[in-house]
């Protein structure tokens, strides 16, 4: 069993978090190694790739999606 461990992506549910509210993005931004905030398509193709033969020999793994925020 995996799973997929988004970071900030582009949702409604984002658009509520506090600090985006506040419009401190770009300082939430400096966060992400790749400077940009993640997409629903980022997280479609890791669960596209989860699903299908070429992830046959990966199990009982966390996939974190996050641009790079965490070591």
């Amino acid at each position: 069993l995996n799973s997929i461990h988004p970071g900030f992506i582009e949702t409604d549910m984002l658009a509520e978090l506090p600090a985006f509210q506040r419009g401190d993005r770009k300082r939430m931004l400096r966060a992400v190694p790749l400077g940009r905030v993640g997409e629903a398509r980022d997280i479609a193709n890791l669960a596209l790739f989860l699903a299908s033969d070429e992830s046959a020999y990966c199990t009982g793994q966390e996939f974190v999606c996050d641009g790079g925020m965490l070591p």
